[in-house]
């Protein structure tokens, strides 16, 4: 039987504006995610999906189950970033401005303003370019890796942080100040799914092994939120140990080599908790200093080096026996805060958060070989290039 003509039209127009106002460019737009994978029930977060147990389609494969910083190996760049200028590239919080540094002479070559409050340099997951996030500025600036040169501001919503899917099709947007992560075409900046957290003041990100989950700290809630990838969901929490009244603070966190357990710096008890990510549990915890903040991978896969940015120090955390094997200290003291290790693995490189300057560690020696003055409140530096497949995001997470 013939359908009325009257009805098809009336739905075929509301189907047209729902398409339009769901595709404006530019603007956040609160879409569906994926459609989830049918996965059994467990002990998560009740009415929330589990995580997959495969790996994360599209993701890379990793070169060695047993190393995933394989890739990260000293001089082991991409092709694609075969002749880029080496350079430090520090965000300054205060001054609204990048300083660029060359590791050569340790002297500032470049310098340009950016949006407000500038928290962190990241590499895209193509490795091509690098995002200086400004939250209050709600904008990102591009910098062309290859020439070093910053390109127009990109208008985000508080990118107060940024990292990528294994998979390379999603940037996340970390929200900080609207407790969100943004789900993003890495191209166009569309917002395609906003997934508001349970997570006051969401700061650092990893993902698992296999891609298919990610942790997130919750500095000003002590706990951290585990993030299904595939579906964009939050399906699980752990709340890590308060000292007295005093929430935990938690900060960055990366993934031990084999893949197990994630280490996450807490700056209220002055060290890096041990915990399971496949279990939501914490298995230890390992003191290193004052205001434990930044973490960051050597090269050979072997330590995790923390900076300790309230006793001006950095631990280095043996991964085989997870123990501290050496604290570095700053003469005079100071504030190492985030950063990142030189691509031959000889220098780790940190921004001096309430100093003004960036320090050079000696990864072999522990000395301070560089102390460079810079803008006011540097942070979230990247050194790069730096060895490694694709990036994850941050200061530079690479597989």
């Amino acid at each position: 039987m013939r359908r009325p003509l009257v009805p098809i039209l009336i739905a075929a127009v509301v189907f047209l504006v729902a398409v339009l106002l769901a595709t404006q460019g530019g603007k956040k737009v609160a879409t569906t995610p994926p459609p989830a994978t049918p996965i059994p029930q467990a002990s998560f977060v009740p009415g929330l999906p589990t995580p997959t147990e495969s790996v994360l389609p599209g993701m890379p494969p990793l070169l060695n189950p047993t190393n995933i910083y394989a890739a990260d190996a000293a001089n082991q760049f991409s092709p694609t970033v075969k002749g880029y200028p080496s350079l430090i590239y520090v965000p300054n919080t205060l001054s609204n401005s990048v300083d660029v540094i060359d590791p050569k002479t340790d002297q500032i070559v470049e310098h340009f303003a950016v949006g407000k409050d500038p928290e962190h340099v990241v590499p895209a997951w193509d490795l091509k370019t690098l995002y200086v996030t400004s939250d209050e500025g709600n904008s990102l600036t591009p910098i062309d890796a290859s020439t070093g040169r910053p390109g127009p501001a990109i208008r985000v919503e508080d990118p107060y942080n940024l990292y990528f899917t294994p998979d390379g099709q999603y940037a996340i947007v970390v929200a900080e100040r609207l407790k969100e992560l943004n789900f993003a075409n890495p191209s166009t900046w569309q917002v395609t799914h906003s997934l508001p957290v349970p997570c006051k003041g969401v700061d650092h990100i990893d993902f698992s092994a296999d891609g298919t989950y990610l942790l997130a700290t919750c500095e000003f809630g002590g706990n951290l939120i585990k993030v299904d990838v595939a579906t964009q969901q939050v399906v699980a929490s752990l709340q890590l140990p308060s000292k007295g009244r005093t929430l935990a603070q938690p900060q960055d966190i990366k993934l031990s080599p084999d893949g197990k357990t994630f280490y996450v710096a807490d700056m209220t008890a002055g060290g890096v908790y041990l915990v399971n990510g496949a279990t939501m549990t914490q298995e230890g915890f390992l003191p290193t200093g004052k205001n434990a903040h930044g973490l960051y991978v050597s090269r050979d896969a072997q330590d995790l080096y923390v900076a300790n940015r309230g006793s001006g120090s950095v631990s280095v955390v043996s991964f085989a026996n997870r123990q501290v094997a050496a604290t570095w200290s700053i003469p005079g003291g100071g504030s190492p805060d985030m950063g990142g290790v030189s691509a031959d693995g000889s220098v780790l490189w940190l921004s001096g958060r309430y100093n003004s300057e960036v320090y050079g560690f000696n990864t072999t020696t522990g000395a301070l070989v560089a102390r460079i003055p810079v803008g006011s409140g540097p942070h979230g530096l990247c050194v790069y290039p730096q060895p490694g497949r694709y990036s994850l995001g941050h200061t530079g997470i690479l597989r």
